[in-house]
């Protein structure tokens, strides 16, 4: 199982407090408070990383409802694997996890986002930034960008 990193933790626990802010300045959510016990936990043990299986429910239902509000790919739709290339140079995945996608976890995902982020060198983050934002706010139901490779 892969690790969700403390940097998602904090992006969760921001995006609940826009949803669900504090009616008296100290009264949380039931998913702030969730989320908060795991960071809490994770600044007390020194940790960066907490495994997807060690999430107690309410938690990784709280996280779960943030990562499903983020971008799901990575893909710009330009792709050097398919043409022989062992890392993308669009995206920044490795042939690998570009094959594998749909079927990894969403902690995997995160990881794999959280690695190409901190390289910084795909395509995605520069000469194409623009386009990749652009892609990230393309509706769901756009009949061309359901054809788009991912």
């Amino acid at each position: 199982m892969a690790a969700i990193h403390i940097t998602d933790i904090e992006a969760a626990i921001n995006f609940w407090r826009e949803q669900k802010p504090s009616p008296d300045g100290i009264t949380l959510a039931p998913e702030l408070r969730a989320l908060a016990e795991v960071y809490a936990l994770m600044v007390f043990h020194h940790e960066d990383e907490v495994d997807e299986a060690g999430f107690p429910r309410d938690a990784w239902d709280a996280w779960l409802a943030w990562y499903l509000g983020t971008p799901d790919t990575p893909c710009i739709a330009i792709c050097s694997t398919s043409q022989g290339d062992d890392e993308c140079k669009g995206c920044g995945r490795s042939f690998d996890e570009v094959q594998h996608w749909p079927a990894m976890t969403p902690g995997e995902k995160r990881s794999t986002w959280r690695r190409i982020t901190m390289q910084d060198s795909a395509w995605r983050f520069n000469k194409y930034a623009e386009r990749a934002r652009e892609a990230e706010h393309v509706w769901p139901d756009d009949p061309v960008a359901a054809d788009a490779p991912r």
